[in-house]
């Protein structure tokens, strides 16, 4: 706690935030319950993408990311090309004198070191790169805490993310493929830990007990494309995916299955549209979650779940559902094998609805078994976000970790 005579410490946080997806809120709300909790007494607020909901939803004070509110629309008029070129300016400006502001910058989770999907390396890179290295310049302790990471083949894109790990006082990994990413990319990774992802620190629903008899089954999706290396075939992608998937819809509902179509973004809704007028069957139904508690509820209220999305895989795998996941990069294959999944996945570049209906009905067998293994795993999760907690507090908050350790040896 802080004394009357000591100033609050000033805590940042740095994200695209706010902007609609529900992973990127669920990592800020576990970010704020550590802060709420161990640092009660901090300032906290935050530089993201969407101020007013963070604001509104969060109750801090937010400022946006950008300074040119076209920041993620393609360019094409002369008028919006400079625009978007003097924001860029700008930010630098705006990001510098931001940081200045606070002691401790805490970027959460999300897969800030990866270009799995389309990135321009003058959007979010750029950005990081700006926080990170204003937060070297002036003194700011910035943490990078349960990031994601992959290699990257876009040269501009690679300098902006190594260098941002770079300057970076704190670096932490959601999986060791994130980690051996970065070190191929020549960040010295010695000091750096991996930690589950963050959400996994987020209240527990309970499931339900399955009858026995087939229940409904979640069905997560996501407009996908492919990666950052895709562009070329990015149609052909999203349509061998959008196909896919309607025929495994399509095969459950033959089977007299009722289906809960699920997402964990705002820019699924396409998808989401399109399944429900190709299949047209009362028992495909639409959740419409506004937050990670939200989707974790409907996870929980099915038997079995096939998605695509890394944190609507996370939210099944958290609340003891079986999972089936649909993987477009490490990251998805990683969370798998960390929760004994590991072989319950299919590629989301080229689904076929036959072999991903045998792997459905294969995880489905191992239903009671898998939800003990899911229970189990859960535990360690939680228990290894709580050593994180405690380092950050010793490598953010040192005056606070020592002010901790002196009262426990009073204590004694």
């Amino acid at each position: 706690m802080t004394s009357a005579d000591e100033t609050p410490v000033r805590v940042g946080i740095f994200g695209l935030l706010g902007s609609g997806n529900l992973g990127n809120d669920g990592s800020l709300e576990a970010v704020l319950g550590y802060l709420r909790a161990e640092h009660p007494e901090a300032v906290v607020d935050a530089l993201c993408g969407g101020p007013e909901a963070v604001a509104t939803r969060f109750g801090i004070r937010a400022t946006r990311l950008h300074w040119y509110r076209g920041e993620y629309r393609t360019a094409s008029r002369a008028g919006a090309i400079v625009a978007k070129g003097l924001g860029k300016l700008v930010d630098a400006v705006r990001t510098a004198a931001w940081v200045r502001r606070h002691d401790v910058v805490i970027v959460p989770g999300m897969g800030v070191l990866e270009a799995t999907l389309p990135l321009r390396p003058w959007g979010f890179p750029y950005a990081l790169f700006l926080l990170c290295a204003s937060g070297r310049l002036f003194g700011t302790r910035v943490a990078l805490v349960s990031v994601g990471a992959a290699p990257i083949g876009n040269p501009p894109t690679r300098a902006l993310v190594r260098w941002s790990a770079r300057l970076a006082a704190y670096r932490s990994y959601r999986d060791t493929p994130s980690r051996d990413a970065m070190r191929a990319m020549g960040v010295d990774t010695t000091r750096d830990e991996v930690y589950p992802d963050l959400t996994f620190s987020l209240p527990t629903l309970r499931t339900s007990v399955p009858s026995g008899l087939p229940g409904p089954v979640g069905v997560g999706v996501m407009d996908f494309h492919g990666g950052n290396d895709d562009r070329a075939r990015a149609e052909e992608i999203h349509r061998r995916y959008l196909d896919g998937t309607i025929g495994f819809v399509r095969a459950l509902v033959e089977e007299g299955r009722p289906v809960r179509l699920l997402s964990g973004d705002e820019v699924d809704t396409p998808v989401v549209a399109a399944i429900l007028d190709a299949v047209d069957s009362p028992l495909v139904t639409n959740a419409e979650a506004a937050s990670l508690a939200d989707l974790m509820k409907e996870m929980a209220a099915v038997d079995t779940v096939v998605a695509t999305r890394y944190h609507n895989l996370i939210c099944a795998l958290k609340v003891g559902t079986p999972t089936l996941a649909l993987t477009y990069a490490a990251k998805s294959d990683a969370l798998m094998a960390q929760m004994g999944l590991g072989t319950y996945c299919h590629p989301a570049r080229e689904v076929d609805a036959d072999r991903l209906l045998e792997q459905f009905r294969a995880l489905e067998q191992r239903s009671a078994e898998l939800r003990r293994t899911l229970t189990e795993r859960n535990l360690v999760a939680v228990q290894q976000l709580e050593y994180q907690f405690s380092a950050l507090d010793s490598a953010l908050f040192p005056a606070a970790d020592h002010a901790h350790t002196h009262a426990m040896r009073e204590a004694l």
